[in-house]
C-alpha cells in the first residue's frame, strides 16, 4: 500500500472512479507522475507541461478527434471530457494514435469540483525528491489512501471530513451508498440541509461528546434521500475534535466494528496532523527554495531543481499590495493572501510555477516557452488577469520582470522587476501592472532620489529661495510653479487643477520669478527646477 503511485493516472481513477471519472478509452497505466492540469481553451495558445492532464470543457463532439491527437503530441497523458461521449471509429483510432486514456467526467459533477479534487489528490510531494513517509503502512498525509484502507476494513464507503462537514477524502464504492451520499461527494460538503437535520436531532454534540461510534438512523432523519444507516465516529487529537469518519453500512455495530472505527479514528488524527503540519513545512520550504534562487547564492541550482525548474526560461513577477498609508511594507497576512491568490491563479495556466513571500514581496518564478517570443507579454497579460480577478478587494500590484536563464538570469529579473514594483506600490503610475519599459523613467527618478537622500542634497537656488519664502510667508509659490510646470506651462491647465483663477496664477508667476529670480522663459532654468522638484522636493 505504501508503494502506491502518488500523482499517476491510475492513481486518480482509482481514487475518483467511482463518483466522478470514468475511463472512455485508452490506457490509464501511465509510467511516472501526472506533470499538472490543464484547462483547454481553444482561443488561446496553451502552455501545457509534460504528462499533462487535460480537461476539455465545453468541446463539440466533432473537434473531440483532433483534440485528441493535438494534447497527444504535446505529451498529455489523459484528457477529461463530459460524458456521455459516442465512440466513434475516428475517435478510437485518434486515441491509440495518441497514446493517452480519455476519461469522462460524470453527469451531475461539475469542473470546478473536479479541479479541486485532482489538485487535492495531486498535491503531495510538489517540491523536490523525498522519500515518501508513512504512518500505520499508509503514505502519510494521504487520507485518500486513509479512506480507501478504513473502508476496505469496514466494508463500506467512507469519508472523512473536517468540523465544518467539508469532505477532505473519500474512499472508493461510494455508488454504494445513497443519493445523500452522492451530492456529498460530488459538492465536497455536506448538503446544508442534512447538516441542519444532523444538528438539530444532536447528532453532531453527541458525535463531539462521545468517544464511542455514533448510529445514525435514516428514519430519523426523513429525507428519502437517506435510506442507508450511517456510523460516525469523531476524530481527536488529545481535546481537540479536528474531524470525523463516516460509514455508510448497515447491519448492526458489533464490538469488532467499533474497535476498527476507534483504531481508524486514531489513525486518521495523526495523518489530519500530518496534513496540517506538511501545509505549514510545504510553505516554508518552498520559501526557502525561492528565496535561494532569487537572491543567487551557492545553492541556487540545486533550489532551482528541486523546484522543478531547472534548465527553463523563467520571468520574475514581483507583486505587493498599493501603498494605502505611511507604512513601509504590507502586513504579512496581506502578502500571504496576495500569494495564495496569485499561486492559485497561475496554477491553472503554468502548474510549475513557484510562488513564495520573499523580503516582504510577493514573488513568483513563472516558466516561459523556450520559442516564445513574447514570454513577457504573456507573463504581464496573467498578472492582468490576476488583477481583474482580485479587483479592489485586493488591491494588488504586479511588476514583470524581463526573461532570464540560469541562476544570473532569475537574479537579474528580479531586480528589474524590484524596480518596477517600487513605482507602482507608490502610486507614481496608476496601472497595476507594468513591465520596466512602462515605467522606466519613473524608477529613474526613484534612484535618482535615493542616491540624493544618501548625499545628502538639498535643493539649491531659485527653488531653495521659494522653499525658505513659502515656510515663512505661507504663500505656495512652489505649489504654483510645479504645477505650471507639469502642465507645460498651461495657464489655464495649472490654474484649473490649482481651483484659482488664470489671472491670479499669472499674479503668481510674476512674484516667484520677483523672490527667487528665476527665469522661466529660460529652458535650462526650467529643467533645473522641474528636476529638483521631482528628485530633491517629492510631493
Amino acid at each position: 500500500m505504501s508503494h502506491r503511485p502518488r500523482a499517476s493516472l491510475g492513481r486518480v481513477l482509482h481514487d475518483l472512479g467511482d463518483s466522478l471519472l470514468e475511463l472512455l478509452a485508452g490506457d490509464p497505466e501511465h509510467d511516472g507522475e501526472i506533470g499538472g492540469i490543464v484547462i483547454h481553451d481553444p482561443d488561446d495558445e496553451p502552455v501545457q507541461p509534460p504528462a499533462a492532464l487535460v480537461l476539455g470543457v465545453g468541446i463539440r463532439a466533432a473537434d473531440l478527434p483532433e483534440l485528441v491527437r493535438d494534447v497527444g503530441r504535446r505529451g498529455a497523458v489523459g484528457l477529461v471530457v463530459r460524458s456521455p461521449v459516442a465512440l466513434t471509429p475516428e475517435l478510437r483510432d485518434g486515441v491509440v494514435e495518441s497514446g493517452l486514456a480519455l476519461l469522462g467526467l460524470r453527469r451531475g459533477a461539475t469542473w470546478a469540483q473536479l479541479t479541486a479534487l485532482l489538485r487535492s489528490v495531486l498535491a503531495e510531494g510538489d517540491i523536490g525528491p523525498a522519500e515518501p513517509e508513512s504512518i500505520g503502512g499508509l503514505p502519510s498525509g494521504d487520507l485518500f489512501a486513509v479512506a480507501n484502507a478504513v473502508g476496505a476494513l469496514l466494508d463500506a464507503p467512507v469519508t472523512i471530513e473536517d468540523r465544518s462537514s467539508r469532505v477532505l477524502a473519500f474512499s472508493g464504492r461510494q455508488d454504494e451508498a445513497d443519493q445523500s451520499r452522492v451530492e456529498t461527494i460530488i459538492g465536497r460538503q455536506v448538503p446544508e440541509r442534512y447538516a441542519r437535520m444532523l444538528t438539530e436531532l444532536g447528532v453532531f454534540r453527541e458525535l463531539y461528546r462521545e468517544h464511542r461510534p455514533v448510529v445514525v438512523d435514516p428514519a430519523h432523519l426523513g429525507a428519502a434521500s437517506i435510506n442507508k444507516q450511517r456510523v460516525a465516529i469523531a476524530v481527536r487529537a488529545g481535546d481537540e475534535v479536528l474531524g470525523s469518519i463516516w460509514a455508510a453500512m448497515d447491519g448492526e455495530v458489533t464490538e469488532e466494528r467499533a474497535a476498527a472505527l476507534q483504531d481508524a479514528a486514531k489513525l486518521v488524527a495523526l495523518h489530519m496532523l500530518r496534513v496540517r503540519a506538511g501545509a505549514d513545512v510545504q510553505r516554508r520550504l518552498r520559501t526557502d527554495l525561492v528565496a535561494t534562487v532569487l537572491e543567487g547564492g551557492p545553492g541556487a541550482r540545486d533550489a532551482l531543481a528541486r523546484l522543478g525548474l531547472a534548465g527553463r526560461r523563467l520571468v520574475v513577477l514581483a507583486a505587493s499590495l498599493r501603498a494605502e498609508t505611511d507604512e513601509p511594507m504590507p502586513a504579512t497576512g496581506a502578502l500571504e493572501r496576495v500569494a495564495d491568490a496569485l499561486a492559485v491563479h497561475l496554477s491553472a495556466s503554468v502548474p510549475t510555477s513557484a510562488v513564495a513571500v520573499v523580503g516582504g514581496i510577493v514573488h513568483s518564478l513563472l516558466p516561459v516557452q523556450v520559442d516564445d517570443g513574447d514570454a513577457e507579454q504573456r507573463a504581464a497579460r496573467l498578472a492582468e488577469e490576476f488583477c481583474e480577478r482580485v479587483g479592489a478587494r485586493l488591491p494588488a500590484v504586479v511588476a514583470v520582470g524581463p526573461v532570464g536563464s540560469e541562476v544570473s538570469g532569475v537574479t537579474a529579473s528580479r531586480a528589474v522587476a524590484t524596480r518596477v514594483l517600487r513605482v507602482l506600490r507608490e502610486g507614481h503610475e496608476q496601472r497595476r501592472v507594468a513591465r520596466l519599459s512602462d515605467v522606466h523613467t519613473q524608477s529613474l527618478v526613484l534612484e535618482l532620489r535615493d542616491l540624493a537622500a544618501v548625499r545628502g542634497e538639498r535643493p539649491v537656488g531659485p527653488i531653495s529661495v521659494l522653499l525658505d519664502y513659502d515656510e515663512r510667508n505661507d504663500s505656495g509659490l512652489v505649489e504654483t510653479l510645479r504645477a505650471w510646470l507639469d502642465a507645460l506651462g498651461d495657464v489655464r491647465a495649472a490654474a484649473a487643477g490649482l481651483f484659482i483663477h488664470p489671472n491670479t496664477l499669472r499674479y503668481r508667476l510674476r512674484r516667484l520669478e520677483e523672490v527667487s529670480g528665476i527665469d522661466l522663459a529660460d529652458p535650462e532654468q526650467r529643467f533645473a527646477a522641474m528636476l529638483q522638484l521631482r528628485i530633491l522636493t517629492p510631493r
